[in-house]
């Protein structure tokens, strides 16, 4: 049987949303989000921030990093520079995660070389904790990665929770194959807002604990849209 869950709120609780008892169930939940391949995308220059055209950090809680992550904001494809202040009206921005649950073996970057990084055996979910400012309601992840990763099985499925934040719910069913220590899974969503900076809203859920950490996020902007809105109001129970 295939359980599909999402984290809940910033406590780290897990709430069930959904749940499945066969494949076919799993892709056709109300409120899951066709996901895009990230294998399959054509993206422009990257945004360079403070940090560069990269922000590399950990995802972490009291009693160590979870995973490093690393992320990017890209134009689209063709576009040689990517400049919000002289992009055109209407660009559709991607924001790019790469995460790695423990570390990501590089001692330059995220957990380093020390030894605060947790052994994960297994990741269920990565997540925004704060809404999705001016989703277009396109998103996806890397499913050649996934499979890497967690095996042939592997279903990964986005949601929006009840406050309009992202949910990528990793499930990779009940053989030993699990998204665990050292691999690297992409997740991507598209909006119409450049990020204003990094942010500390972002979560992976893994050993059945949560760690957050920051990535960049977009400026609220009243007149941008989240495509979370419609889409929970669309699954949501008609009376």
């Amino acid at each position: 049987m295939l359980v599909l869950a999402a984290c809940g709120g910033e406590n780290g609780d897990t709430a069930e949303r959904e749940v499945a008892t066969t494949d076919g169930e799993a892709a056709a939940l109300p409120d899951a989000i066709d996901p895009g391949d990230f294998g399959e995308l054509e993206l422009g220059a990257k945004i360079v921030g403070p940090q560069g055209p990269e922000v590399k950090t950990s995802l972490s809680n009291e009693a160590g990093i979870l995973a490093d992550i690393t992320s990017y904001v890209a134009c689209p494809a063709g576009m040689e520079q990517c400049d919000p202040a002289s992009a055109p009206e209407g660009t559709v921005y991607t924001y790019v995660h790469t995460v790695y649950p423990g570390e990501d073996m590089d001692p330059a970057t995220g957990a380093g070389d020390g030894p605060d990084d947790i052994d994960v055996e297994m990741a269920t979910a990565f997540k925004m904790i704060a809404p999705a400012l001016g989703f277009t309601g396109n998103a996806g992840f890397s499913k050649a990665g996934a499979v890497a990763a967690a095996g042939d099985s592997v279903q990964v499925v986005i949601t929006c929770d009840d406050t309009g934040a992202l949910i990528w719910t990793v499930n990779a069913g009940d053989g030993g194959n699990q998204w665990e220590d050292a691999e690297p899974l992409t997740f991507y969503w598209q909006l119409t807002l450049p990020p204003a900076g990094p942010a500390p809203h972002y979560e992976i859920r893994a050993n059945g604990v949560s760690g957050t950490g920051n990535g960049p996020y977009p400026g609220v902007d009243p007149g941008a849209t989240n495509a979370c809105a419609a889409i929970n109001a669309q699954a949501a129970p008609q009376s």
